[in-house]
Formats: structure tokens, sequence, C-alpha cells
């Protein structure tokens, strides 16, 4: 399966720690990510990351144009509710294509962990049919 990762500045070391966490349920993925996210990811894993742009950049609309076309099949997107991005568009149209496209997605560690163990044990296979 094909899994995008994203993370505001201050949920990456989060995202790191909970790449470290589930190494070995993600080593059997693809794991996608914007620039700094993926690059932070795999110094602290050793997993192949295939990096998009950074997120403000445009990784996000390239993480979307793979949600459109149905080649992601979990995003967890480890986010700051609570301070505004200039790149707020963009992350609403993330959501909103998820939504479109029925792609699980976590915004939080909680969601994230549940997502990740659905992964490992199998739940998210239906997603193989889709495609």
């Amino acid at each position: 399966m094909n899994i995008g990762l994203i993370a505001h500045d201050s949920k990456k070391i989060l995202m790191q720690n909970f790449c470290i966490a589930y190494r070995g349920i993600l080593s059997k993925h693809n794991v996608y990510a914007t620039a700094t996210t993926g690059r932070l990811v795999e110094e602290v894993t050793n997993l192949n990351i295939h990096k998009y742009l950074a997120g403000h950049l445009g990784g996000e609309k390239q993480l979307g144009a793979q949600i459109e076309s149905n080649d992601i099949d979990l995003v967890i997107f480890l986010r700051d509710p609570l301070t505004k991005k200039s790149h707020e568009p963009e992350v609403t149209t993330l959501f909103q294509l998820c939504d479109v496209h029925n792609i699980p997605l976590a915004t939080n560690l909680a969601t994230a962990e549940l997502m990740i163990k659905a992964l490992d044990r199998g739940d998210l296979d239906w997603r193989d049919l889709l495609k």
C-alpha cells in the first residue's frame, strides 16, 4: 500500500517518533512524504521515503494529485490545528480530496496509531479492490 506522510513543523519530531515505533509496519509499504518530513523520517528510520517538494512549495499538491489518481491508500497528516498556516487552502483541499476519494486520513497521533495498526491487520486491504 502507498502511505502519505505530512507533518507541520511543530509535529515533525512526533512524526519521527511515530515512524520509529511503527518502522516494521511502514517498511512493508511504499511511503511518500513532503520534503522535510520525508528527510527527517529517513534519517531516524532508514526507510526509503519517496519525497515530494516541501508542503508549502507544492508537496501537498503533489500528494493531492496522487490521491486524485487513486495512488495513495492512507494519509497521516500530523498537523498543528492551533497555528494558522499560509498554505491553509492546500491543507483544506487535501482533506477534501481524501473525503471525495475515500482515502483514510489521520490528523493526530491517536488516529494515526489506529490506522497503522488497521493497516497491519489487513483492515485496509479493501483499497486494493479499488485499483
